[in-house]
């Protein structure tokens, strides 16, 4: 069975719950110590080709996806997890047969001063 690409909903292979220890904060605190960060990944392409053929070649493979998102998160501190989203963001749009990208980067340990269960970011991105 086949599907028209314009009118068919998205395929999807989702990372949930990556914990990744880095260095990324607004304070020196941050950045010394590090913390965990919590990343959620949901990559929209076609698998109809790689259910077909049943050739991981024909998709992302998700084993290696989830390290190359955590070597992102782990290099080069930046201040913001907004910069860590777009990284990852782009980490992922590498591969030539994801078509479009949600991000979420969870700072469960964030420096707020009120009670909370998460704060986070989602970017989506997409191929110009």
């Amino acid at each position: 069975m086949t599907r028209d690409r314009a009118t068919r909903e998205r395929d999807h292979i989702t990372l949930t719950g990556l914990r990744i220890n880095a260095h990324h904060g607004v304070y020196d605190f941050e950045r010394e110590n590090g913390q965990d960060f919590v990343v959620d990944v949901t990559v929209s392409l076609d698998l109809a080709l790689a259910a077909s053929s049943d050739d991981v070649e024909q998709t992302i493979h998700y084993g290696e996806l989830a390290v190359e998102i955590a070597d992102a998160v782990r290099h080069d501190p930046v201040d913001l997890i907004e910069t860590v989203a777009e990284r990852i963001a782009a980490t992922v749009l590498a591969h030539a047969t994801a078509e479009e990208v949600r991000v979420t980067v969870h700072k469960p340990n964030a420096p707020i001063s009120v009670p909370f269960d998460d704060v986070s970011v989602t970017v989506t991105r997409g191929r110009a």
